[in-house]
């Protein structure tokens, strides 16, 4: 009997050790699952673009319908020299213009702790990142120093190299230490965590046009896997040469008109552009417990190939019907749910027609419209940065709850099978939530290499925080800081000019001292500047702007400044 007892109780025990853990298995099961399909929060953005130097910038551009393509600059090219009489004329341009940034030569070296030396042999477009992602993280409220050491993640689409073209072109003599790290794609990553002091994932990503959006889906996939806990995802791309304008001439792809008319009928090509933008993401309940900012979430990516179609750069449809339903699934959402996709759109005969008729397989039928545009109508095809220009876009129109007008769309393209309730956006309009969902959309990025990209991205969530609730408060103060007195100045100007004039006009200013005082990092030269209104505060910065800076700190009174 005991022997009887002594199984019995063995088995039980058996029995409960097997179900304790069947329930741990469980738990971890949930667990990665809940890990792995976790939304990642946008809670910083930055760009330059054609037109656009700041994201507010952008912003206007957009909701104006602004198209900012223009002739090549001087200090680029002699485009009359490279001006095409006739298509696909050898050694010529299609089109002698694109979109184009200014100023690309200002850079400063000090503030990234780069000697003037090193920067010359530096390829803007490194420059470029460096700037854009410092003005991300400020964006964020995200002080660099309390990074350090940690693990935050860089992925940058970065596929251009004219720079080292026009270095190349001076003669090998004039090669220094620098043309190397100035020039190499992967140290364009690395050089970002260097300055950052992060030590998670730094990886620079070439997949042509889809760069960018390659480098959004592998900072969320980063993140999910704990990879990382912080992560920039950005693009970049500069025009310096006109090689590849001619090439793209000599295939066809360039718009001879000049004009990018994706969708339209009469579309004849692309029209190149350059910019720089990033994204600063965290998982969401992270930046929830932060309180950080929120502009959107990612709920879904994915990335595939062509793999074999009629041509190497020839687009695939089915492919990109398939990366879009894999985004969908990853997201958990069904197709009616999704409100809007910003488009690859190219603006060519061939690739427009394959990606609505790869949308229409998706999304159709459907009750609702669903609306389509493309950023490339106003700023040009930034090839490496095309994605995160759409990205940023749409997070912006979701933002403002407004969907800016898609440009240069007369007719419909005739070779296009359009179905009733896909339809483009003719004019800007309000982004009204549904009610059985929130706002949602898609944004595709194709590479003329095969590989495409497209992510989900869904509005704040409700319960999030806002910093849109009124403080009533005096004596308010307002810090500027800087590693340059002439840095300093700057910016002092850029803050007056933007509250006087600019976006932050209407701007809280509560919110703004806290967003200046605790999202910005402290500095050598510094001012300090007391105020209780808006013309108090303008009368302040304007009195920082014109006067010199020892490099001590000092405190401006604006209402003394203001009389």
């Amino acid at each position: 009997m005991e022997t009887v007892n002594h199984v019995l109780t063995t088995e039980s025990q058996g029995s409960q050790r097997i179900a304790a853990a069947l329930r741990e298995a469980s738990e971890r099961l949930e667990t990665y699952r809940r890990q792995t399909s976790e939304p990642l929060a946008i809670i910083g953005m930055a760009c330059r673009f054609p037109g656009a130097n700041t994201l507010d910038d952008f912003w206007q551009l957009l909701i104006a319908g602004k198209c900012s393509i223009s002739e090549v600059p001087e200090d680029r090219w002699d485009a009359k020299r490279f001006h095409a009489d006739q298509s696909k004329q050898p050694g010529r341009v299609t089109f002698n213009g694109g979109g184009f940034l200014s100023e690309i030569d200002r850079f400063d070296p000090k503030f990234f702790e780069i000697t003037h030396r090193e920067a010359r042999s530096m390829d803007p477009q490194q420059r470029l990142m460096l700037e854009i992602a410092s003005e991300a993280l400020e964006n964020a409220g995200v002080l660099p120093e309390q990074w350090f050491g940690r693990c935050g993640g860089v992925f940058a689409g970065i596929c251009s190299s004219d720079y080292l073209l026009r270095l190349r072109s001076t003669g090998l003599e004039s090669i220094d230490p620098y043309f190397s790290t100035g020039n190499a794609h992967g140290a364009a990553a690395g050089r970002l965590s260097y300055w950052l002091k992060w030590q998670g994932p730094s990886i620079a990503i070439d997949t042509a046009c889809s760069s960018s959006l390659v480098a959004v889906h592998m900072a969320m996939q980063s993140l999910r896997s704990q990879e990382c806990d912080i992560a920039l995802a950005m693009g970049v791309n500069v025009i310096l040469a006109p090689d590849l304008s001619i090439s793209l001439s000599q295939a066809g792809m360039l718009s001879p008109s000049g004009i990018s008319r994706t969708f339209a009928s009469g579309a004849d090509g692309f029209v190149r552009g350059e910019g720089c933008g990033a994204v600063l993401l965290k998982r969401l309940s992270d930046a929830q417990r932060d309180g950080d900012r929120i502009f959107c979430v990612l709920k879904g990516s994915a990335v595939n190939q062509d793999g074999r179609s009629n041509g190497l750069t020839a687009p695939n449809g089915p492919a990109q019907r398939d990366v879009i339903r894999q985004s969908l699934r990853r997201a958990a959402i069904q197709p009616d749910q999704i409100d809007y996709i910003e488009a690859h759109g190219t603006g060519t005969e061939l690739g427009d027609p394959i990606e609505v008729g790869a949308i229409n397989e998706v999304f159709t039928p459907r009750k609702s419209p669903l609306l389509l545009g493309s950023v490339k109508t106003n700023i040009g095809h930034l090839e490496g940065a095309a994605g995160i220009a759409g990205l940023i876009k749409t997070c912006l129109a979701m933002h403002h709850q407004v969907l800016p007008k898609h440009l240069h769309f007369e007719q419909p393209s005739p070779h296009i099978d359009w179905q009733p309730m896909v339809q483009v956006a003719t004019e800007a309009m309000p982004w009204t939530r549904r009610v059985d969902h929130v706002r949602r959309a898609g944004v595709s990025s194709f590479g003329f290499g095969g590989t495409n990209a497209h992510v989900i991205v869904e509005e704040t969530p409700l319960d999030a925080p806002n910093d849109s609730t009124p403080h009533h408060h005096k004596n308010l103060w307002l810090k500027v800081s800087a590693k340059t007195p002439d840095s300093l100045r700057n910016l002092a100007t850029r803050y007056a000019d933007a509250i006087e004039h600019g976006p932050l006009g209407g701007a809280e200013l509560y919110e703004l001292s806290v967003a200046a005082n605790v999202g910005r990092s402290d500095w050598t030269h510094r001012a300090v500047v007391r105020y209780e209104t808006a013309d108090e505060l303008i009368a302040g910065l304007r009195e920082i702007a014109k006067r010199p800076n020892d490099g001590s700190a000092y405190q401006v009174d604006g209402d003394d400044a203001l009389s």
